[in-house]
C-alpha cells in the first residue's frame, strides 16, 4: 500500500519518502482522516507502531502555513528522551523548517524558555509540569491552539503529571484532542476525561509479533491496586489441593516481607520467604530444599536477591509484580522439555504497558483471567468490599482496563477460586 492512502501533500510524501517511509502503518491509515477532519481520537497501539510519525505528519498537514505568534500545536511527552525523539522526528519530515518547533523541558531555565515562546513559534513539545509553569507564568499562550496532542500517555500517567496535562488542555478549549498510548486504563480515562469531546473515536491497533518461544501456559489477573492483589494472592493459595507447590515473584525483599505477614492463617511451615530479610521468618537460603520439603508450599521470592534461581519442577509461578526488565520474567516462562508450569500474573493498571511489553516479546496474548467472585475488591478510599455479581458494579470496581467480553465468551456459571487454573494444570497432565 503506497503513501497516498494518507492523501498527504507533495512535500511530506518526499519528505517520507526520503526518510525510508515507503507504506503506511495500519494507525496512520485508520486515524490520520480523523485527524485531519478535526475529530478527536484516542489512538492506542505498541511502541513501534507508528503512533509519532502519525501526529507529526497530521500537524505539519493541519497547520498549513508557518510563523504566527502564538503557537498553534501543543504536544505533550512525559520526559526529556520523548522531547527529544519527538523533535528529531519533526526534524526529518519539516522540510526547509517550514516550521519553528520548540522543545520544552527541564533543561532550560523558564526566563530562557519564556523569552523563546514569546518571540513566536508554530509548535510545542513539552513535558507537562514544564509547559503548565509557562501557563501559569503567560508566557504560554493557549488560545490560539488548533491541535492538542498528549503522547504516551499512559507514561504520563504512571509519573502523576495528569493535573497539568488536564489544566492545559481545558486552558486550550477551542482546540482538537488526539491522545496516542500504549494502553487504554481506567487512571488514563479518568485524565482525559474532562476535555476530550463525547464524539471523540477510539483507534486500536493490536500488533504481536512473531512468536519467539514455547512458553508455560499463561493466566493474567487484573486488579486495581496492591491490596486487591495480596486478597487475591491469599484466596487463590488458600486452595491447597491445588496449589501444592508455587513461587511468587516479587520486586523487593521488603514487599517479600509485606506479602509474606500478610498470610496469617496458614500451617506452619507453609509459607516461606527466600533469604528472608529477618532471622525469625520462616525461610529458606537453598531452592533445592524448598522443593523437597513436602510441608513447604509457597515461596516468596524478591527478584533483588534472586538471582540465577532454579524454579524447574515447580508447577506454579506467580509474578505479584511484574519485574523492571521484562527479559527477567520471560526467561522464568520459556518453555523447559515436557515441563508443565502455569504462570500467573497480577497487573494493575499502571503495570498494564509492561504486560503489552511482554506480550509483544513472546508473540502471544495472555489469557485474562475473572476475577474470583467471592474476592475482596479494595477501594480508592482502601475500604474493603465484596466483589459484586451484577454487570454495572462489575463495571465499576474493576474500572476501564476490564474490557467487556465478546458475546462468544460470555458464560452463565461462575469457577470457584483457583477452579481454572486446577483445570488447566490437569488438563496439560492429562488427568480426568
Amino acid at each position: 500500500m503506497s503513501l497516498d492512502k494518507l492523501k498527504l501533500s507533495k512535500p511530506l510524501v518526499a519528505a517520507m519518502t526520503d526518510a525510508g517511509f515507503l507504506t503506511p502503518k495500519e494507525i496512520q491509515i485508520r486515524t490520520m482522516s480523523r485527524i485531519l477532519g478535526g475529530q478527536d481520537v484516542i489512538a492506542v497501539g505498541p511502541e513501534g507502531s507508528g503512533k509519532t510519525t502519525t501526529y507529526v505528519l497530521a500537524t505539519l498537514m493541519k497547520l498549513k502555513y508557518a510563523f504566527e505568534e502564538a503557537p498553534r500545536a501543543l504536544i505533550l511527552v512525559p520526559d526529556i528522551d520523548h522531547v527529544d525523539h519527538v523533535l528529531e522526528q519533526f526534524k526529518l519530515l519539516n522540510l526547509n523548517n517550514t516550521f519553528r518547533i520548540l522543545g520544552i523541558d527541564s533543561r532550560g531555565t523558564i526566563e530562557t524558555q519564556m523569552n523563546e515562546v514569546t518571540d513566536g513559534c508554530d509548535i510545542i513539545v513539552a513535558v507537562p509540569d514544564r509547559a503548565r509553569a509557562l501557563y501559569l507564568k503567560l508566557a504560554l499562550n493557549t488560545n490560539k491552539i488548533q491541535l492538542f496532542i498528549v503522547d504516551n500517555a499512559e507514561l504520563i500517567v504512571k509519573k502523576g503529571l495528569q493535573l497539568p496535562v488536564v489544566e492545559l488542555a481545558n486552558s486550550a478549549y477551542k482546540s482538537q484532542h488526539v491522545v496516542f498510548t500504549e494502553v487504554l486504563h481506567d487512571k488514563l480515562k479518568h485524565m482525559i476525561a474532562p476535555f476530550m469531546k463525547d464524539s471523540a473515536a477510539t483507534i486500536e491497533v493490536d500488533e504481536i509479533g512473531e512468536k519467539q518461544a514455547e512458553v508455560y501456559h499463561q493466566m493474567l489477573y487484573q486488579v486495581p491496586n496492591f491490596r486487591t492483589k495480596l486478597n487475591l494472592l491469599t484466596l487463590l493459595l488458600n486452595d491447597a489441593e491445588v496449589f501444592d507447590k508455587a513461587v511468587v515473584f516479587v520486586n523487593t525483599r521488603l514487599t517479600a516481607q509485606t506479602v509474606y505477614k500478610n498470610f496469617n492463617q496458614h500451617k506452619e511451615g507453609e509459607i516461606s520467604i527466600y533469604r528472608p530479610l529477618f532471622f525469625d521468618d520462616r525461610g529458606f537460603d537453598d531452592i533445592n530444599e524448598f522443593k523437597n520439603t513436602p510441608e513447604a508450599r509457597v515461596l516468596i521470592v524478591a527478584n533483588e536477591n534472586s538471582g540465577e534461581l532454579n524454579i524447574e519442577g515447580i508447577p506454579f509461578i506467580f509474578h505479584f509484580e511484574l519485574p523492571e526488565q521484562k527479559e527477567t520474567l520471560i526467561k522464568r516462562i520459556v518453555k523447559h522439555g515436557n515441563e508443565d508450569v502455569v504462570a500467573i500474573t497480577f497487573s494493575t493498571d499502571i503495570e498494564l504497558i509492561e504486560v503489552k511489553k511482554i506480550e509483544q516479546a513472546i508473540g502471544q496474548k495472555l489469557e485474562v483471567m475473572e476475577l474470583p467472585e467471592d474476592l475482596k475488591v479494595v477501594d480508592a478510599a482502601d475500604k474493603p468490599k465484596k466483589k459484586k455479581g451484577t454487570e454495572d458494579d462489575e463495571s465499576s470496581e474493576r474500572g476501564a482496563a476490564f474490557h467487556e467480553k465478546k458475546a462468544s465468551n460470555l458464560k452463565n456459571y461462575n469457577y470457584s477460586a483457583g477452579a481454572k487454573a486446577k483445570m488447566t494444570y490437569k488438563n496439560k497432565k492429562g488427568l480426568s
